[in-house]
C-alpha cells in the first residue's frame, strides 16, 4: 500500500468528501478518486459508499482507518527522523493553539522561528483546547498550546508542559471614555462589567465558558450587544466602540486602538500549557520550536498580566 494512497483515503474519511480531500492533499478530485480506487482494488474491498452526505466508510474501511493512521503515523517518524540529518535545512513543525493565542503568543514565536529556520514548514491548527489534544493524540500535531484553568491537571493522551499564567482583562475601545466605573489599577468588578455592552465569543471558544461561568457563579446575567464572534472579529468590534470583551491579557499588547482594564473580584486567569504526546520523541525541527516556545515566554517582561506557570 502507498502512502499517498493511505493518505489520500485517510483524508476523505476525515473530511466525508472527496472534494475537500482533494484540496487538502492539493491534488486534483480525479486524480485521488484514482488512488482511492488503486487502493480498493489492491485491497479486493469497496471503501467508501457515495451518497448524498458524502462519502461514508463501509465496513472495510472501518477496519482499515486505524491502520492506515498507524502506518501513516510511521511514515511521519521516519520522516522526522530524517530531518535530523538535514540540520534544521528543511522539515516541518505541526503547531496547534486556540484562537486567542494565536493571535499573541504563537504570533511572535512563529515569526522569530521562520526567521531562524527559513527551510522549516510550519503547519498551524487554530481549534479549542479538547479539539487539539485530539488531533494531538492523532498524531496529526507536533505540539500544542493548552489552556486550563486552576492549574495544569492532567490530560489522558497529553504531557503538560506549563508556560504561563495570564490574567484575563476587560478590552474597552481607546477612542471610548473609560467605562462608568473603573479605577485605577483596580479596574472593573463582575458587578460594574455586567451593566456594560459585551461582545461575546463563540461558545466554542474556552474562553467564553470561562466567563460564563463567572458570571453564573456571582448570579449575574450580562447585556450582550454582539454574539458568537471570533476572535478577529471581536476585537474590531471592541476597537469600534460596539462594546466590551473580557480577553486574555496578551491579546491587547501592541493594539493602540484597544485599552487595556483589569478585572477584579473575581480575578480571572488561565493557564496555557505546551502539551505533546507522551513518550514519543519530537524531531529535531519540533524540538527547536518547544525550546523557543520557551524561550519567548521568559522574556515576557508584562508587570501583572503574565507570571511563569509552576
Amino acid at each position: 500500500m502507498r502512502a499517498e494512497h493511505l493518505s489520500a483515503f485517510e483524508a476523505v474519511a476525515r473530511l466525508g468528501t472527496f472534494t475537500r480531500a482533494a484540496e487538502e492533499q492539493f491534488i486534483a478530485q480525479p486524480s485521488l478518486s484514482r488512488q482511492i480506487r488503486s487502493l480498493e482494488a489492491e485491497l479486493g474491498a469497496a471503501l467508501f459508499q457515495r451518497g448524498r452526505r458524502g462519502a461514508e466508510l463501509t465496513e472495510a474501511g472501518r477496519v482499515l482507518l486505524p491502520i492506515a493512521r498507524r502506518m501513516l503515523a510511521d511514515a511521519e517518524t521516519a520522516r522526522a527522523e530524517l530531518d535530523e540529518l538535514a540540520g534544521l535545512r528543511r522539515g516541518r513543525v505541526r503547531l496547534g493553539a486556540p484562537p486567542t493565542v494565536c493571535v499573541s503568543l504563537v504570533a511572535d514565536v512563529l515569526a522569530v522561528f521562520h526567521d531562524r529556520y527559513p527551510g522549516i514548514d510550519l503547519q498551524v491548527s487554530e481549534a479549542g483546547s479538547l479539539a487539539l489534544v485530539d488531533q494531538l493524540t492523532a498524531g496529526e500535531l507536533d505540539l500544542a498550546v493548552i489552556v486550563t484553568r486552576d492549574g495544569a491537571p492532567r490530560i489522558d493522551g497529553a504531557e503538560l508542559l506549563p508556560l504561563l499564567q495570564e490574567r484575563l482583562v476587560v478590552a474597552s475601545s481607546a477612542q471610548k471614555p473609560v467605562p462608568d466605573g473603573a479605577d485605577g489599577a483596580a479596574g472593573l468588578t463582575l458587578a460594574q462589567l455586567v451593566d456594560l455592552p459585551q461582545v461575546a465569543f463563540h461558545r466554542s471558544y474556552d474562553l467564553r465558558a470561562a466567563t460564563d461561568a463567572a458570571f453564573a457563579s456571582a448570579g449575574l446575567a450580562p447585556e450582550v450587544a454582539v454574539e458568537g464572534a471570533e476572535m478577529d472579529a471581536v476585537l474590531r468590534f471592541v476597537e469600534r466602540g460596539i462594546g466590551v470583551a473580557v480577553v486574555p491579557a496578551m491579546v491587547v499588547l501592541d493594539r493602540p486602538a484597544l485599552r487595556s482594564i483589569p478585572l477584579a473580584d473575581p480575578v480571572l486567569e488561565r493557564t496555557l500549557n505546551l502539551a505533546r504526546r507522551p513518550g514519543a520523541p519530537l524531531s529535531t525541527a519540533a524540538a527547536a520550536m518547544q525550546q523557543l516556545v520557551f524561550e519567548r515566554v521568559g522574556r515576557m517582561e508584562v508587570s501583572g498580566v503574565v507570571g511563569l506557570a509552576r
